[in-house]
């Protein structure tokens, strides 16, 4: 059988008007991307196709990078799989071939709060995804892209269980100030039914129908097998 295609789309966003350096989260990609994947690299699960909105070279978040540099899987990818997120292709082209693939997937970091919150072509893949009836999915702050996307004119989380980054993990970490908004605000001003784990950091993924978020690094594993399971796999 061949393999299920995913899109996964990571942040081109590189540095805050502060200084800051970021972009997407290891542990957001490395470890979803061993879970697609399986032990059998020769013979994936899932065959993965990587954009960005500028294409080209992404940033790992250099304070990803320290902070799980150890973790097995973090380390591996990062020392092995570089070429996945500096040769990226550009998101718009595509735009209109959703029917090519079975499922999108949108990583984490505090990138997306900046360039995919209202990247139109984005917005046009996740619309077209949503209207084929394949699962849409995104993790920890990556969870910002659904807040501007329209489904026959209304919000797509209106009404919606969804998760992402809370409030208090943002002031745990020191960014509230330096968010142009904060996510969990964001969820539930379009409407969703904004929830998350009882403590920071812990393990919290919600299934509603197609959409599918995680609220943070450490539900990385759970949002992989809960699109998995969308899947069929």
């Amino acid at each position: 059988m061949a393999p299920k295609k995913v899109l996964v789309v990571l942040t081109s966003f590189k540095e805050m008007p502060n200084g800051h350096q970021t972009g997407w989260y290891l542990p957001e990609f490395a470890h979803p991307y061993y879970d697609f994947i399986g032990e059998d690299e020769a013979n994936p699960k899932v065959e993965l196709t990587v954009v960005s909105p500028a294409g080209g070279a992404t940033q790992v978040d250099p304070h990803s990078v320290q902070m799980f540099g150890e973790d097995p899987e973090c380390k591996k990818f990062f020392a092995e799989k570089k070429h996945i997120w500096e040769q990226t292709l550009p998101l718009a082209d595509f735009v209109g071939k959703a029917s090519e693939f079975d499922a999108v997937f949108y990583p984490g970091g505090h990138g997306p709060m900046f360039d995919l919150i209202n990247d139109e072509n984005s917005i046009k893949v996740i619309s077209e995804f949503y209207n084929q009836g394949k699962p849409v999915a995104a993790l920890c702050h990556g969870s910002i892209v659904f807040v501007n996307v329209n489904i026959n004119g209304e919000p797509l989380l209106k009404g919606r269980k969804a998760t992402g980054f809370s409030n208090e993990e943002e002031t745990i970490v020191g960014m509230t100030p330096h968010m142009p908004v904060l996510l969990e605000d964001e969820i539930q001003r379009v409407g969703g039914i904004y929830s998350k784990a009882a403590e920071p950091w812990g393990d919290h993924v919600l299934v509603d129908g197609q959409v599918i978020t995680g609220q943070n690094p450490g539900s990385a594993h759970s949002i992989a097998k809960a699109l998995l399971k969308a899947l069929e796999i």
